[in-house]
């Protein structure tokens, strides 16, 4: 009768069994922290009067925030962090090495069944993995750094089952922003939320990790989804001896939400809230002056392909900055003469970086202009000026709307036009 949250956590937690509402010491197995959290966990450590990590192998950290750094102050908290990777003997991924959620499977970090921790509130992304996997602050990850333990409260689960098969044109970020429209921004807060159906069954590894990463922005405290074939497919090349955790048939859920994917469009988060949720219909003839393909959420290679399929052998109106979420995305696009394609359409192809996302550098936006981004969040100053406005949407609305200079529906690009 257990969750998948629940079976996780009482495993960790060294018990029989959990129920939503309990609290649970449990064994983390990995926790990480890149350059906007990092120092101040450190900083925490030393409060404490905690010198050592409890296992180096276990604690990772990441300099991909504002990567490579734009000022000599974010200069040192690189300089900083490199140092106490060192002294500490812990894996540093470095300026280029790409976005910590997508760095970390890539590198066989995450394993079905496991605790993940990480001091970035999209940590919930490797939930795509069958993990259990949280953002916490810089505190929580100082003590997990030094224990290898954190205290958790079992979070009651919600089901989404999601059936059918998308229409041409029709991706996992609109999935996912219907959802967020659905549920709103605080609809989920601190509950576990699963994906079921066969739309999820059949997805890419690559849409799933959108899917979960956007959990969080519907107050969600984990997004940990069953294996299917991809992601198994996937995992065998990088994680040895692993175990699948299923939800049990009969297991007890506070909510349950069914969408029909055949019936979904292509839709936007409008200013400036993520479940300001329209189609783009709604929107459409907006003008644009930058697009952002990229970020955690839609930085991946399937999230390049179908760009570069949109924009063809045309020229963009718009700036449109291209980021792949690593460099193993990067040397795949560019194998694949993405790259090239890109540049030739007048994109800025940038380097593994979040930059734009968080307004860190790599193309801030000016007073009053307007962008459509494949990131998670479009708060105002979110990225730039804050009289700015972001839409939200996915690769194939963006890419669309690079092309026209305005907001468009990608369906008329789709292979049914």
């Amino acid at each position: 009768m257990s969750t998948i949250v629940e079976k996780i956590l009482a495993k960790s937690s060294g018990k029989n069994s959990v129920t939503a509402g309990e609290f649970v010491l449990s064994n983390v197995d990995v926790v990480f922290a890149h350059d906007g959290t990092a120092l101040l966990a450190v900083e925490s450590m030393q409060e404490i009067g905690i010198e050592r990590v409890f296992d180096p192998s276990k604690v990772v950290f990441f300099i991909d925030h504002a990567s490579p750094s734009p000022s000599p102050q974010i200069s040192n908290i690189h300089s900083a962090m490199r140092k106490f990777a060192k002294k500490h003997g812990i894996r540093l991924y470095d300026v280029g090495s790409g976005i910590c959620h997508q760095v970390l499977p890539e590198e066989g970090c995450v394993k079905p069944g496991s605790v993940i921790v990480g001091a970035d509130s999209h940590t919930v992304t490797h939930g795509a993995f069958n993990a259990f996997a949280t953002g916490v602050g810089s505190t929580d990850a100082a003590i997990a750094m030094s224990t290898g333990k954190l205290w958790f409260m079992v979070p009651e689960s919600v089901k989404i089952t999601v059936e059918g098969k998308f229409k041409d044109m029709v991706m996992s970020k609109d999935l996912v922003l219907h959802v967020l429209g659905e549920v709103k921004a605080d609809g989920l807060t601190y509950k576990s939320v699963e994906y079921h159906g066969s739309c999820i069954d059949g997805m890419s590894v690559d849409s799933r990790m959108t899917i979960a990463n956007m959990a969080v922005e519907m107050g969600a405290k984990c997004c940990p989804m069953e294996l299917n074939s991809a992601t198994e497919k996937w995992l065998k090349g990088r994680v040895s001896d692993f175990k699948e955790v299923k939800a049990d048939k009969d297991a007890s859920y506070v909510d349950e939400l069914y969408v029909d994917a055949s019936k979904l469009e292509p839709l936007v988060a409008a200013p400036s809230n993520v479940d300001n949720v329209k189609s783009v219909r709604e929107v459409e003839g907006v003008e644009v002056d930058q697009v952002f393909i990229g970020s955690c959420t839609n930085g991946r290679i399937e999230d390049i392909k179908v760009a570069v399929k949109i924009l063809g052998d045309r020229h963009v109106k718009a700036r449109c900055i291209v980021i792949p979420a690593s460099r193993r995305i990067y040397y795949e696009a560019l194998n694949a003469g993405y790259i090239d394609k890109l540049v030739r359409a007048g994109c800025i192809v940038g380097f593994p970086t979040c930059g734009p996302c968080i307004g860190a550098h790599m193309g801030l936006l000016g007073d009053g202009e307007v962008a459509v981004s494949t990131s998670n969040r479009n708060f105002v100053g979110r990225m730039g000026s804050s009289s700015s406005k972001i839409y939200l949407a996915s690769p194939a609305t963006a890419a669309a709307s690079a092309l026209e200079g305005k907001i468009v529906d990608p369906r008329k690009y789709g292979e049914g036009r």
